[in-house]
């Protein structure tokens, strides 16, 4: 009876949202997320504000990223900078904890500053977190403004201190304290972590003199210096009169302290800093005004909203200055600058969404965008505090830039913004050289090969498409054949996307496995990621209910993976992973092959299962808001397949009613008649007074105003956007490019001779080759049957089809290598770093800088042994090995590698040894060659022993767990 009074209450209370009475923040609950993998944070900010001032629990971890996880018992302070659902840690900068008694400035656990806390004395909303402190008896209350951070705290007697930990989570470059007065304490901390070097200045009010204070450098405490600078800077204040809560203000700034201090705002005011923040919060959160099914639908979904307008973050002072790209001072110029740019996960929705809500904001990300061209060179990929990061692949600017100009936000440089999109796209780095120059990006050329392939196509076509938009015919043209690259990588006989190792299909091939030829993921999770080009992946796949098929088999399949254990991949339906961004549209995919009811099923069940009012109520990383985004535009009742196209795909709503509140003035308004959670099948829709039949809205739909209304129904209403006319279509029709044709034999090595086998992707086409080294043309071999090699020799070969149109030209070297060597692995290699089977140790081809390219062989917490026989006994006077070294990725030198030789394979002498002498600290990525050369011995045997450290050592980040040992290329001579 209280739960139906209480719902009745909250329908009641939503009800009177048009006339802004109701305050939205208090539906949002910030610990959603903080627990299992979600990686957000429960302290305070103001939307996409500077300052994110929050409770910090974790030194390190993955499922500390954002420096708090539920399951912590242990607050080691409350520090101003925090990421949102992020995979990678940073920030917690200028860290400040209370405590009584005798002041510490040690964060030790066991005599040490932090406290322990309990989740009963929390509590978080939107721009408010306040907790106990169990060790003091401390009441700590934070709020927050864009730029300034407000700790209040109730001392349960008259004396106490504050901590000032400037040296706290990452490692620091520089930092510096100065005490000005009794109240007012400034410096600086700059960092390196993700970012590698990022800059946070700051000054601290305090609403009460302090009576004394000590500063700390390198452990050692002074009572008399007024300033100190160093790697190691902390600082204690402590009070003897304490008669009110003592305010601590905090204003930062990436420019200077004396910016910091015109960032101050509100000194002293806790209340009306808090009042201000929750008015932006109930502003922002109002521009979509909904009721859903129940109470706690309403909370997950003003969550959801609050987590996708925390990031970006403004990141320039009132004065409009920032820091660059290049690390030095501008001055924003009719524009706001921001940082924390995750395109890689929010270009998909997160994006989207504001550029449907915050169009002058999303104006402000582009001129962003630009000026970090200008100054850094490149557009953003994964831009954090002026710092480029790298993180993630694709260029995936470009699609919020072309998503946001076709909304009509275009005040902004365009022919600047296409050129800083062809910039991007023209680099030779992270395997843009190779997808240029065949048309794909090799396994063996680059790691995650395939995921970067069919990103950049997607890519690619939002540059075509913009330059189409600009009158540029000439990009257009060069471009929209790019954005066909996805279908070098199509294998017709297995209907998936697969990697290629010198034009052969990348073996053993298993869809269900991980490995480093996908971004998170494996094959299953990328093989339909064609937004672009949907209808004619359809067709590759053998039309529509061969597609539809195939998507019933991603959601139908178990759920068991095989591969490298990859924690971003949750959230599981079969092998759809909703917990991760590349599997986001899957479920909308059946509206392009008319059963659109399949996706309002899949939808309402993800909604469900993976999204809910508790801290583990989210299925994986948050992700800066693009995992909250999407169940925003879900429970709405549709998605953006492909930002730019300007379309959004039908689902299933769950909101019984919304308004989405417009920059335009107008509104648009979604009804769910017979909604509940039964009733998950639309029935039938009308827009603006009128039936409407097709399974998608287009964006002048909603900008322009008026009304969608969905009948619900609880039996799947199978007629439902199923005639082609009702159906969204995403084709490119024109420039089309012939797929590039693949070798078929298993390897590329061989004793005697070998016979090479070319196919053709697409029945009908022709294939053309040469082994002379020219280009092959029209005038090339034609290719009718397999042909045999007898010595090293380049094949090249192309794809004509009957126009007379030319693919990409491929290339191969197959080599001739000693007959009768062999090899036997006396150790088991992990099969996604099979390097190609076991003669990938004896074919003469050795692995470059990357793991991840697939020629290097990998072991994991076991020693190397193998045994090489030569055929015959020979004079050796040579053995050696290359090893790979990436300590970031658990990846470790041999500590020893031993040589032993034999004639008749039973008896072994030793060859020789080599220690390693090369630090396993070290984290830049080294190959090394190791072995016994100048010793002369008669054998056939060679038996090649490479000792592993077995686990990761106690400093390492994955202490304790199995280390790995990558090795490839046997050499003996």
């Amino acid at each position: 009876m209280k739960r139906i009074l209480f719902s009745l209450l909250v329908v009641l209370f939503l009800s009177s949202c048009s006339s802004n009475k109701v305050d939205l923040y208090k539906l949002v609950d910030p610990m959603i997320g903080t627990n299992a993998h979600g990686h957000t944070f429960p302290g305070a900010t103001a939307p996409f504000g500077m300052v994110q001032l929050s409770p910090d629990t974790r030194l390190g971890t993955w499922d500390g990223c954002s420096g708090y996880h539920y399951s912590d018992t242990v607050i080691y302070g409350f520090s101003h900078t925090h990421l949102s659902g992020t995979g990678c840690s940073d920030y917690g900068d200028i860290l400040l904890m209370p405590t009584t008694g005798n002041p510490t400035l040690s964060n030790s656990l066991n005599n040490g500053y932090p406290s322990s806390f309990r989740h009963n004395t929390e509590k978080a909303e939107a721009g408010y977190y306040s907790v106990i402190l169990d060790n003091y008896n401390i009441k700590v209350e934070l709020t927050a403004t864009e730029r300034v951070g407000f700790h209040k705290y109730t001392f349960p007697d008259k004396t106490g201190n504050i901590i000032i930990d400037l040296k706290h989570r990452d490692d620091v470059i520089a930092s510096s304290i100065e005490v000005v007065n009794d109240t007012l304490i400034r410096g600086y901390r700059r960092s390196r972590a993700w970012a590698d070097d990022q800059y946070v200045y700051f000054v601290a009010c305090f609403s009460q003199p302090f009576s004394n204070y000590g500063i700390g450098k390198d452990k050692t405490v002074s009572t008399d210096a007024k300033t100190a600078e160093g790697t190691d800077i902390k600082a204690y204040i402590s009070f003897d009169d304490i008669q009110e809560p003592i305010i601590v203000t905090v204003a930062i700034s990436g420019v200077s302290v004396e910016n910091a201090t015109k960032n101050l705002v509100h000194i002293g005011d806790f209340n009306t800093a808090l009042a201000e923040t929750q008015q932006k919060w109930n502003e922002n959160l109002g521009k979509i005004k909904i009721q859903s099914i129940d109470v706690n639908d309403d909370k997950v979904f003003y969550t959801a909203l609050y987590h996708s307008m925390i990031a970006p973050n403004i990141y320039d002072d009132e004065d409009k200055q920032y820091r660059g790209r290049d690390l030095q001072i501008h001055t924003a110029d009719n524009f706001d600058n921001y940082t924390v740019f995750s395109l890689w996960d929010t270009y998909r929705a997160a994006n989207p969404l504001l550029s449907l809500i915050d169009k002058k904001r999303t104006n402000d990300f582009i001129n962003t965008f630009l000026v970090q061209y200008q100054q850094g060179g490149t557009l953003p990929v994964w831009e954090l505090s002026a710092n480029e990061t790298g993180c993630m692949i694709g260029y995936h600017s470009i699609p919020v830039i072309y998503d946001a100009y076709m909304k009509g936000i275009r005040d902004f440089d365009a022919k600047l913004a296409l050129e800083a999109m062809k910039h991007s796209a023209e680099l030779d780095h992270l395997g843009l050289k190779y997808y240029k120059t065949f048309g794909y990006i090799a396994s063996d050329a680059e790691g995650e090969s395939v995921s970067k392939t069919i990103e950049y196509a997607y890519d690619d076509w939002c540059i075509a498409m913009f330059a189409k938009e600009l009158g540029d015919k000439k990009t257009y043209t060069e471009y929209i054949k790019r954005s066909q690259s996805y279908k070098n990588l199509f294998d017709a006989n297995t209907g998936f996307f697969r990697a290629k190792v010198s034009n052969l299909w990348f073996t053993p091939f298993d869809p269900t496995e991980v490995n480093f030829n996908y971004t998170e993921a494996n094959s299953w999770q990328y093989n339909f990621y064609v937004p672009q080009d949907v209808n004619t992946h359809i067709s590759m796949l053998g039309g529509d209910e061969k597609y539809a098929a195939k998507l019933d088999e991603l959601f139908n399949s178990s759920s068991k993976m095989t591969g490298r254990v990859q924690s971003d991949i949750t959230g599981l339906i079969g092998q759809y992973a909703h917990g991760n961004e590349p599997s986001h549209h899957v479920a909308y995919l059946y509206n392009y092959v008319g059963e659109a009811w399949k996706s309002q099923k899949l939808v309402r069940q993800i909604m469900k299962d993976f999204y809910y009012d508790a801290p583990d109520g989210l299925c994986g990383n948050e992700d800066c808001g693009q995992m909250s985004a999407w169940y925003v535009f879900s429970a709405l009742g549709f998605y953006p397949v492909c930002p730019g196209d300007g379309k959004f795909i039908i689902g299933s709503p769950i909101v019984k009613n919304a308004i989405i509140k417009l920059e335009n003035g107008k509104e648009f308004s979604i009804l769910s008649k017979n909604q509940s959670e039964k009733n998950i099948y639309i029935d039938k829709m009308t827009l603006n007074g009128k039936d409407y039949t097709k399974s998608y809205i287009t964006y002048d739909d909603i900008f322009d105003g008026g009304e969608i209304i969905f009948y619900m129904t609880d039996k799947a209403n199978e007629d439902f956007g199923k005639s082609i006319e009702d159906r969204p279509v995403n084709i490119i029709e024109d420039n089309l490019i012939v797929a590039v044709p693949y070798f078929s034999n298993e390897v590329t090595t061989f004793n005697d001779k070998i016979s090479i086998t070319i196919n053709t992707p697409v029945a009908g086409n022709e294939i053309y080759y040469t082994i002379n080294g020219s280009k092959p043309g029209k005038s090339a071999i034609k290719y009718n049957a397999p042909f045999e090699i007898t010595e090293t020799t380049t094949v090249q070969a192309i794809c004509m089809d009957q126009d007379k149109n030319i693919s990409k030209s491929i290339e191969t070297t197959f080599t001739k290598v000693p007959k009768n060597r062999s090899i036997q692995l006396l150790s088991k290699y992990e099969n996604q770093y099979s390097a190609g089977g076991e003669n990938a140790l004896i074919d003469f081809i050795k692995g470059g800088e990357n793991f991840k390219t697939g020629a290097w062989q990998g072991y994991q917490g076991q020693d190397f042994a193998a045994i090489v026989d030569l055929g015959k006994v020979e004079s050796i006077n040579h053995v050696s090995a290359g090893f790979i070294q990436d300590t970031r990725s658990w990846i470790f030198f041999p500590t020893k590698v031993e040589v032993y030789t034999s004639v008749d394979g039973n008896k072994y002498v030793l060859f020789g040894e080599v220690n390693q002498t090369e630090s396993i600290k070290d984290e830049i990525v080294k190959v090394q060659e190791m072995g016994i050369e100048g010793r002369k011995s008669k054998a056939r045997y060679v038996k090649v022993i490479a000792k592993s450290i077995m686990t990761c050592p106690d400093w390492h980040l994955g202490a304790g767990n199995p280390a790995w040992l990558f090795i490839d290329e046997i050499t003996i001579n």
